[in-house]
């Protein structure tokens, strides 16, 4: 059983892929929430690359952070994820964590080849909310 207690208590670098400037979309309040809370957050989205979401410079891609990440949080489409499970591979990432209602069957094997922890269908946000209360 995956224990995402002390994955969020071990890791703090986190690339959220999907991040958005609006800042009523559930990616942006993730990305606050988990920047409140001391995590490091790079912001990932290739149409707005170089711009700034919450004062952080986004990314391209996952490969083009300057900096180890640790958790890959994804808020894409499930029938996405299997390149994004291809980039965790390649930046030795811990964690491909995918966000509720996201799942890939295909990806979580690409990972789990890899040693890199596979969660689906849960929220960063909810799961640090319930044992920080």
């Amino acid at each position: 059983m995956i224990n995402t207690k002390e994955i969020l208590e071990k890791y703090k670098n986190i690339a959220l892929v999907g991040a958005s400037k609006d800042l009523t979309k559930t990616s942006t309040v993730v990305m606050k929430y988990l920047q409140d809370y001391g995590f490091k957050v790079f912001p990932v989205n290739p149409s707005m690359k170089g711009e700034k979401i919450l004062d952080e410079k986004v990314f391209g891609s996952i490969s083009e952070i300057d900096s180890p990440v640790e958790i890959i949080d994804v808020f894409r489409p499930s029938n996405e994820v299997i390149n994004i499970a291809k980039e965790a591979v390649k930046i030795h990432a811990k964690v491909l964590w995918l966000q509720l209602d996201i799942k890939n069957n295909e990806a979580k094997k690409i990972v789990e080849a890899s040693d890199i922890i596979y969660i689906e269908n849960k929220c960063t946000k909810i799961e640090f909310e319930k044992f920080l209360t």
